[in-house]
């Protein structure tokens, strides 16, 4: 005789499966769990190293910073000690391009012209005074012409003045006259437009 089985097979088969299929859902969710904390412990590790390395960074700015600050410092005390010197320099060589100067119109002024006021302004020179006639002014300007220092003479005013018509000197003029300068002189503050450099 056959043998049947009136056991409830099916439902220990359904039991069986929901059981494979907790135990797979519980070991995927440990899997999962497991996974992200390896995954948060790594990008924890690189956020502290990042954050090491903007640490360091900020700190290297910093000084970086600060020797800015002191290059700086220095560049504008460089630039004050080179500016005292070039005025320095201007002074030497005007100093003695003065006295060239005074040589100069003590050499050239003739006899019977009298020099009241001299003006300099960088290389152009401004000469008035006083002479005698207008041959005395004629004699001065030929002077002032072969002069090496003295250069490019230029007669600006010749006049009678009514107020000294009884004295020994009546005449006033003005001549204008431009300092030529040695190239060692043009290197020391002058250049050659007319200005100082």
């Amino acid at each position: 005789m056959a043998q049947i089985n009136l056991l409830p097979w099916r439902e220990e088969q359904r039991s069986e499966r929901q059981r494979d299929f907790f135990i797979l859902l519980g070991a995927s969710a440990g899997a999962a769990i497991a996974l992200v904390f390896i995954v948060l412990s790594f990008l924890s590790g690189e956020l502290n190293t990042q954050n090491e390395i903007n640490k360091y960074l900020k700190t290297q700015i910093t000084e970086m910073d600060q020797q800015i600050k002191e290059i700086a410092e220095l560049e504008k005390t460089r630039e004050s000690m080179l500016a005292r010197k070039q005025v320095i320099e201007e002074l030497q060589s005007k100093r003695s391009l003065t006295v060239q100067l005074l040589n100069e119109l003590v050499l050239t002024t003739p006899i019977g012209a009298t020099l009241t006021n001299v003006q300099q302004n960088g290389l152009a020179v401004t000469l008035s005074g006083t002479a005698q006639s207008n041959a005395r002014v004629s004699q001065y300007l030929t002077k002032l012409t072969g002069s090496k220092l003295l250069v490019d003479p230029e007669l600006t005013i010749i006049e009678a003045d009514s107020k000294r018509q009884q004295s020994v000197e009546p005449y006033n003029f003005k001549i204008r006259v431009r300092l030529q300068l040695a190239s060692d002189q043009v290197d020391e503050g002058f250049d050659a437009d007319g200005g100082e450099s």
